[in-house]
């Protein structure tokens, strides 16, 4: 089975460090750059909808904004409440300078 992908941004919109959110295959993604690497997870705190793009991210993990649910970019694992749910992440490749995002959600965050 082949895996669709959509460019979503380049390199240079997303600082080292940051956050920003993009749309892909009608989803808001939060993109996040973690030490140079790209990691996509959905834009929704699974506590209450926050969102998670507007979060800080602090190494590998982002908080969200509205009660302090965090998540494992990597992973999309919760990392403490009030979330208990995963958020759903992305495969992310770096085509160049260029940001493609897989149109499917992977397995995340298992317990």
């Amino acid at each position: 089975m082949t895996v669709e992908f959509v460019k979503v941004a380049n390199a240079a919109d997303i600082p080292l460090g940051a956050a920003r959110v993009f749309t892909a295959f009608d989803t808001e993604l939060a993109i996040c750059n973690v030490e140079g690497e790209y990691y996509a997870i959905a834009d929704l705190c699974t506590h209450d909808g926050g969102p998670l793009g507007e979060g800080e991210l602090v190494d590998n993990q982002i908080e969200c904004p509205r009660h302090g649910a965090r998540f494992d970019v990597i992973t999309g694992k919760a990392l403490c409440l009030p979330a208990i749910l995963p958020v759903p992440t992305y495969k992310v490749e770096l085509r160049g300078d260029e940001i493609w995002v897989a149109a499917q959600a992977t397995a995340s965050g298992a317990r």
